[in-house]
């Protein structure tokens, strides 16, 4: 039986919160200040899930999706939501964060960052193939394939990509890959977007030979003659890990090149690179800001991927050592400290519990931009153990964030403040740049 509810929050994934007596209820596609309609699906002890039926009283800020595969596509969470109060949201969830999870008072939250043009913002998209050769992202909560014309929150050449490829392969009755019986040979496809119109295409397979792969890649360059990069992966697992071990370059060039505020970064299928450029930009000026750094610093940038905080930081700075576990995202790291004109960096292959040990000189600044899980606390304790004046912490994922600040308080750092930036319009997702000072 449907139960009238009145939402007054959002959860971490962008659902709406709301409380039948003292059972919170979790309802997606609904937001604060609206009185709903929903049907309770799933009842545990300390909550419950609801389906949405019907908004009895919209809140002001909802609006119409702009994209018709919405209801049903996984990909956003929050179209219905007016985009000033997407980057108010994400602002609370830090503090909520910091307050419920780091127990941590006095840091100043700065407003979110967002974007002018919030549309056609990612540079990298990656979408399995399904029957009947369906490519696009996954229905909401399941591996079911929404096959996708457009997306428009992914630049307008990754839909180029997507119907070429789809094209081509029924005109070669190329099979996809099933999950299930871990049959067929098309798995996944990668689509990366450079600066000055180049692009790269990844066709991930379940199989190292490839039917008919001359005339395929001739139709694809027929199709995108501007394409940079052509390239097969090679995924023989029978797992959800979209890209396996081997390469092999079918055309072309092994990277593309992107550019984000002064700097050109080389940008391999691999290599973890922000999808929002204009973002990325945003985000590292302000961790720049952050470190406020006057020439004479020697700064660690702990998990530095292909160097791009390591070149934003290493012209106002004496010297930066980045260390990352991926040596391919160290080898583009090398080659963009030099592409750049860069001669003060220095770049290191490990983990950074491993080798921060081993560096001997003084260390003014730390920068750590980890995964989602965050950091290690023998990492945060090799850190304070460095005795920087700051650690400059860039999270995307303000759970994580706050546990890592927290620990960092025991070693004897203070939080400052937080400026989140918002790298992912649309979605639950949040960015932010955290400085934390010697206390």
């Amino acid at each position: 039986m449907p139960q009238q509810i009145k939402i007054n929050g959002l959860g971490s994934s962008g659902e709406g919160v709301g409380k039948l007596g003292e059972l919170v209820v979790f309802v997606e596609g609904a937001i604060p200040n609206e009185e709903i309609l929903a049907e309770i699906e799933i009842v545990k002890k300390n909550y419950a899930i609801g389906r949405l039926i019907k908004v009895l009283k919209p809140s002001l800020e909802r609006i119409e999706p702009f994209c018709p595969l919405y209801k049903d596509c996984g990909g956003c969470q929050l179209q219905h939501l007016s985009y000033p109060a997407q980057l108010k949201w994400k602002r609370q969830q830090i503090v909520d964060a910091l307050e419920r999870i780091g127990k941590i008072n006095g840091v100043e939250i700065l407003d979110t960052l967002g974007m002018e043009n919030p549309l056609r913002y990612r540079n990298k998209m990656q979408f399995p193939v399904g029957k009947n050769l369906k490519i696009g992202c996954y229905a909401r909560g399941s591996h079911k394939i929404i096959d996708t014309q457009a997306c428009m929150i992914q630049n307008a050449q990754n839909d180029k990509i997507l119907a070429a490829v789809r094209k081509i392969a029924k005109k070669f009755n190329i099979q996809p890959y099933n999950e299930d019986t871990h049959r067929g040979f098309l798995r996944h496809i990668m689509g990366r977007v450079g600066f000055n119109g180049e692009f790269m295409i990844v066709l991930v397979t379940a199989t190292k030979n490839f039917p008919n792969e001359k005339n395929f890649v001739r139709d694809l360059i027929k199709e995108l003659p501007n394409v940079t990069s052509i390239q097969q992966n090679v995924q023989t697992y029978h797992n959800n890990v979209i890209l396996g071990r081997e390469m092999k370059i079918l055309y072309g060039k092994p990277t593309i090149h992107d550019k984000i505020g002064d700097f050109i970064f080389n940008i391999s299928a691999r290599s973890f690179f922000q999808v929002n450029t204009v973002q990325a930009e945003i985000l590292y000026k302000t961790a720049l800001d952050f470190a406020d750094l006057h020439g004479y610093e020697t700064i660690i940038d702990a998990y530095c991927g292909t160097g791009t905080i390591s070149l934003f930081m290493a012209k106002k700075s004496k010297k930066i050592i980045g260390i990352e576990v991926v040596s391919s995202a160290i080898a583009d790291a090398i080659k963009n400290s030099r592409e750049n004109h860069i001669k003060n960096a220095e770049f290191i292959v490990g983990d950074a519990v491993k080798v921060l040990p081993k560096i001997f000189e003084p260390v003014d600044v730390v920068i750590v931009d980890p995964p989602r899980a965050g950091c290690d606390k023998k990492v945060l304790e090799t850190f304070s153990a460095m005795n920087p004046e700051k650690i400059i912490y860039v999270s995307c994922n303000p759970a994580t964030l706050a546990r890592d600040l927290k620990i960092l308080e025991e070693f004897g750092y203070k939080t400052k403040k937080i400026r989140p930036v918002d790298m992912f319009p649309f979605t639950s997702h949040i960015e932010s740049v955290a400085q934390i000072v010697k206390a």
